[in-house]
């Protein structure tokens, strides 16, 4: 039995002893899930909800609803919201809409890495994040990893912005990453992630950029064979509940949640690298060139444009985005 499978039956039977010692009047918890079950995220979600029907003794039990049969990711946040949904894991990057304190995190290259992302989320910058995210009735237990996003291409290495001079490159339906590629003189195309293997394959765009397990499960690689690790978006997810549930709940069970979602993101962190390096390993034994980046100063640097632009527009966010990009 692998190790993913025989923690995955472990945990769901954990939640199944929880469940079944509920007495009345005790609290459970519908939870919110885009992925299949054996996701890093599915699985990690599975184990908070075993840990919290464990340690609360079957008072306060659940089941994670995984493959998006709740509803699309932005409804499942107004639902968060309105107490419908209780708890959910989620990319911080469609929370902007409704919490700006979360679009932040949506600026290239504000994280210098998955680690200083974790210590970072982990502490003051997750904080103010979380004030934020409360002022909007959700309630954070725990920062999951999503990887980073780099670029790959059919034409050439990048490593430094010159390189992206010229190239034709997919980008999410978002201004921020429209201007991200503009700002180093690439010709950003926004297109449905559907059609990036063919418009590879054809040329109407030279390559796209996203974290190495897409890149690989797509076959993006096959027709885009350099991958170049400029880890330019680091944009962290969440595990977290709704405030009208949290208000329901005893301080002690609210402690209870918080340490198990901590816990719960420390085990999602170590699948995600697992998952990644598998992915690594098979775009690698199929023939991609793959560079990291020496130094990213340069790509900072050629962000200026962007960051001015969302200060101006944001002006009250400009602390959040300075602690972060002046944090070692």
């Amino acid at each position: 039995m692998s190790f993913l499978n025989g923690f995955k039956k472990a945990a769901l039977g954990a939640v199944f002893v929880g469940t079944a010692a509920t007495a009345a009047g005790a609290v459970e918890l519908r939870g919110w899930n885009i992925h299949v079950e054996e996701y890093p995220v599915s699985i990690a979600m599975d184990s908070f909800m075993a840990d919290v029907a464990e340690r609360t003794n079957g008072e306060v039990t659940g089941k994670t609803y995984h493959n998006g049969v709740l509803g699309s990711q932005p409804d499942a946040i107004e639902q968060i919201r309105l107490g419908v949904i209780d708890f959910g894991e989620f990319s911080l990057g469609p929370m902007g809409q409704s919490i700006p304190e979360t679009n932040v995190v949506s600026l290239p290259f504000i994280f210098k890495s998955i680690p200083q992302m974790y210590e970072l989320m982990d502490g003051e910058v997750g904080e103010a994040i979380g004030e934020g995210m409360k002022a909007k009735g959700i309630v954070p237990l725990g920062w999951y990893d999503a990887g980073a996003r780099s670029f790959y291409n059919s034409v050439r290495p990048i490593n430094t912005p010159a390189d992206v001079e010229g190239l034709k490159v997919r980008v999410m339906s978002n201004d921020l990453f429209v201007k991200m590629v503009e700002s180093m003189d690439g010709n950003a195309t926004p297109m449905a992630f559907a059609e990036v293997y063919q418009s590879i394959k054809t040329g109407v765009v030279d390559g796209a950029e996203n974290n190495p397990p897409s890149y690989e499960s797509t076959n993006h690689y096959e027709v885009a064979k350099y991958y170049s690790l400029t880890e330019h978006l680091i944009i962290p997810e969440c595990l977290c509940m709704s405030l009208k549930t949290w208000e329901k709940l005893t301080p002690e069970q609210q402690e209870i949640l918080k340490d198990a979602g901590h816990k719960s993101a420390l085990l999602q962190r170590e699948l995600w690298a697992e998952r990644e390096a598998a992915s690594m390993a098979t775009v690698q034994a199929g023939g991609t060139v793959v560079n990291k980046i020496a130094d990213k100063a340069p790509f900072q640097a050629a962000m200026a444009p962007v960051y001015e632009s969302f200060l101006a527009d944001n002006p009250d966010l400009t602390d959040l985005v300075n602690m972060i990009r002046n944090a070692d």
